[in-house]
């Protein structure tokens, strides 16, 4: 990962383990971050999440079920020609989950950057693609309760 692009990553979402400058959207103040481990552990226990990628350099955002591999990568299951496929296949996305209590907006934030893999499903009729999004940067942070 280049210096300037990891800097405008740290802008929008700051690395784990240094304190977060700002408020998250909403209102709510930011809680110091999470540290990778931490931030996985929240992530494999979350149900649904969403993958964000580009279409025709729009952004696109689509809630997906997903489950991590041991070493951290996010895997989907998807039809093999869908759209999704075609259009992250070899491209950087982001994947994020969260959980957030409705009532006082505290709760967590996990976001992984990669690049994404379509693995082929087999000639097995009903088989679908999986994608893996390796992690090339894992931000995690706690969400305060709102101020107001």
């Amino acid at each position: 990962m280049n210096a300037d692009r990891e800097a405008a990553s740290v802008q929008v979402e700051p690395p784990l383990g240094r304190p977060p400058g700002g408020a998250v959207p909403g209102g709510a103040a930011a809680a110091p971050g999470l540290d990778e481990a931490r931030a996985l552990e929240l992530l494999r226990r979350a149900g649904v999440g969403r993958v964000v990628y580009t279409v025709g350099a729009l952004p696109a955002v689509l809630p997906v079920r997903f489950r991590l591999d041991p070493i951290g990568g996010v895997l989907l299951s998807t039809e093999p020609g869908s759209e999704l496929a075609r259009a992250v296949d070899g491209a950087v996305i982001a994947f994020e989950a969260d959980e957030v209590d409705g009532a006082d907006g505290t709760g967590w934030c996990v976001t992984v950057l990669g690049r994404a893999e379509v693995r082929r499903p087999s000639a097995v009729p009903g088989a679908r693609a999986e994608i893996r999004i390796a992690p090339e940067l894992v931000v995690g942070r706690h969400l305060a309760p709102d101020a107001a």
